[in-house]
């Protein structure tokens, strides 16, 4: 999973708290988004497994099809 910068658009390296931009300098917290919808899903943890769930009628996604978006902290 490669996720792009917002500013600059160069590959952003994940950090325990979610990425960081070494060209700006920025951190970013990564939103998990539903691939059909584009609304943030709700994390599901249980057992050291995590799920995804859309609450907009596409229920369970796949961690695979989950779409991470940098959102700045």
């Amino acid at each position: 999973m490669e996720v792009k910068c917002p500013v600059c658009e160069t590959p952003l390296q994940q950090t325990d708290s979610g990425a960081r931009c070494e060209t700006c300098q920025q951190d970013f917290r990564l939103e998990a988004r539903c691939p059909d919808c584009h609304k943030p899903l709700e994390v599901l943890k249980a057992c050291g497994a995590v799920d995804y769930f859309c609450q907009n009628g596409h229920g369970l996604i796949s961690k695979k099809r989950v779409d991470f978006v940098p959102v700045a902290n």
